[in-house]
């Protein structure tokens, strides 16, 4: 990295700091530092809404994703409009009707306190763990490849992030999320159209994609009834769906985006907005990803893309068993150079037969290519077992580091840092907010002022910057970031989703079936995890974990109903005795 690079950085870092604080120093009620005062226009409420889901996992994990697997990932997200639409009918209107400050407290309303408790509790275990992961996933990636101290980078951006959420509350998280989605796209156009540039001449656009074709890059839809894959057509339209109405329906650091909505109105259209604009965002990042596979067909690619595994491979006794395997990779893309340009070539001509003959060849050779990186992978794992093999997560800021300009470069670190700032502080203004309303104001006796309750949720707001911290020091990297914050949502989010249906759809279950059912269902849950996800390699799984967010809400809802038919079978009998 060059000055320049510093320059843009620190300077796009600390603008946003300062913006923050600046436009939103003074909050001294509960309505203005909660809700933004109520004063959110819909596009700041869309912006504000996809910052918060799109962290620095986002722009890190899922060009790699796109990088190995391809653009199937786009599948997850097919359930997210029509998700938007039920919110926009359903959650939206009675929350504004009910005027609540968070998603839980319409729940006390709905069925009693130690409902509302648990669900806040349940909100903050999986919010705090994602939020760890949130700073966690790009300190770790920026400390292998810049060589900086993780703890320190931890610290750094959990504390730009505190700053300002902590001064302004949910009006400072809305308006430099605005700041922030415009650095972010910008950042990852300017990348795109770098790639681009950085083809062989007689490689457009369009035969790139032809060549991620080739390679079986562009396989977006899987109709296929097989419940072990993790990203299939149904499983983003089912477990997607009800992934996203959790997340957005009843995630208090969605709900808060939009409960600051100006009205009703207001809060729909920015969902709309996000609907509509998700999934291509989406689909851009992945292309980019399949970008970045194309450049590396015609350029050299390191066996693993994360600098300290192969760094502590070369300085282990099995360092001429890697050397060795990396000359062979480097004949292998010479190989895949060559059969690139036959491809391309018979593309020109239009010759069929030449096309097909010249793909397999590419196949063929990029599937010797996997063969190398597994084989990689198994000589880093016995110079160091502890050692992260699993390089999806730092294939995009390889190439952001090893291609881009100077500047650029600044700029694109910018982008992953602003990211992880968004989404942080939108999870620490909702952990505060639900400790300070649904437990700390809920359960103390006495009366307040709401400058206390302000002072009290800035304090916790605090509170969950150092536990958030404190995580991201001590967490592990798991085999891709993204997928991580999301099985961690889908553990917990299907429960908490299935009490909100309860409570909008079926009026006659009571807070008692509903309160002991959650707490069976999440039990049944976490080992389904466990005995059907977790104890399998990637890819072995004996069930795909987008389906827990259809099981858990599934669950609490036919529970409860049993629990509310047996209650109202042993009323009935105490009558009668």
């Amino acid at each position: 990295m060059g000055i320049l690079d510093w320059v843009i950085l620190s300077g796009t870092l600390l603008f946003i700091v300062g913006y923050g604080v600046w436009k939103t120093k003074g909050s001294t009620n509960v309505d203005e530092y909660i809700r933004g005062g109520n004063k959110a226009k819909w596009w700041t409420i869309g912006l504000s809404v996809m910052a918060t889901q799109a962290s620095a996992i986002t722009f890190l994990s899922t060009p790699g994703q796109a990088f190995h697997d391809g653009m199937g990932f786009v599948q997850f997200y097919f359930g997210l409009p029509l998700a938007m639409i039920i919110i926009c009918l359903v959650f939206i209107p009675l929350y504004h009707e009910m005027k609540v400050y968070t998603a839980y407290e319409f729940l006390e309303n709905r069925f009693d306190l130690k409902t509302r408790t648990l669900a806040a509790i349940l909100f903050l275990i999986q919010r705090g763990l994602a939020a760890g992961i949130t700073i966690f996933a790009p300190s770790i990636i920026l400390s292998a490849v810049l060589g900086w101290h993780l703890r320190t980078l931890n610290i750094i951006i959990g504390t730009l992030v505190i700053i300002y959420t902590v001064s302004g509350g949910t009006k400072a998280v809305s308006v430099t999320q605005k700041q922030q989605m415009f650095i972010i796209m910008s950042g990852m156009f300017l990348a795109f159209f770098f790639i681009l540039d950085y083809f062989p001449s007689d490689i457009s656009f369009t035969k790139a994609l032809k060549i991620a074709g080739a390679n079986n890059k562009l396989e977006i839809l899987d109709f296929s009834l097989n419940t072990k894959s993790r990203y299939t057509f149904w499983s983003g339209i089912t477990g997607g769906l009800f992934l996203a109405l959790s997340y957005f329906g009843t995630d208090q650091s969605q709900v808060q985006r939009y409960l600051s909505g100006k009205s009703v109105r207001e809060s729909q259209l920015g969902l709309v907005f996000n609907g509509i604009l998700k999934i291509p965002m989406q689909f851009f990042i992945l292309l980019v990803g399949v970008m970045v596979f194309v450049f590396y067909q015609y350029n050299p690619a390191p066996l693993n893309f994360n600098p300290s595994a192969t760094e502590t491979v070369l300085n282990s006794k099995y360092k001429d068993e890697y050397k060795l395997l990396q000359k062979e990779q480097i004949k292998l893309e010479a190989e895949k150079h060559i059969a690139q340009n036959k491809f391309s070539s018979a593309l020109d001509l239009k010759e069929y037969t030449a096309i097909q003959e010249a793909k397999q060849h590419i196949i063929k050779i990029n599937q010797k290519d996997a063969e190398n990186r597994v084989l990689a992978k198994e000589i880093i794992k016995k110079a160091d077992n502890s050692t992260e093999t699993n390089d999806k997560d730092y294939v995009f800021i390889h190439f952001i580091l090893n291609n881009l300009p100077k500047g650029l470069i600044g700029l694109l670190l910018a982008v992953i840092l602003s990211a992880a700032m968004s989404s942080t502080a939108s999870e620490l203004n909702a952990l505060g907010t639900i400790t300070a309303l649904d437990l700390y104001k809920r359960n103390r006796k006495g009366t307040f002022t709401e400058k206390h309750y302000v002072t009290a949720s800035k304090w916790f707001t605090l509170i969950w910057g150092v536990i958030a911290i404190l995580i991201a020091c001590i967490a592990n990297l798991f085999d891709n970031l993204i997928q991580l914050v999301n099985i961690i949502g889908s553990i917990f989010y299907g429960n908490v989703l299935g009490i909100f249906l309860l409570a909008f759809f079926l009026k006659w279950i009571k807070g008692n079936a509903v309160f002991f059912a959650a707490i069976l269902t999440q039990i049944i849950v976490c080992f389904i995890y466990y005995y059907l996800i977790h104890i399998y390699p990637a890819g072995e799984e004996k069930l795909g974990y987008l389906w827990l967010n259809f099981i858990g809400a599934a669950f609490v809802i036919f529970i409860a109903i049993l629990f509310q038919i047996f209650d109202k079978k042993e009323q009935k009998n105490q009558i009668r005795a």
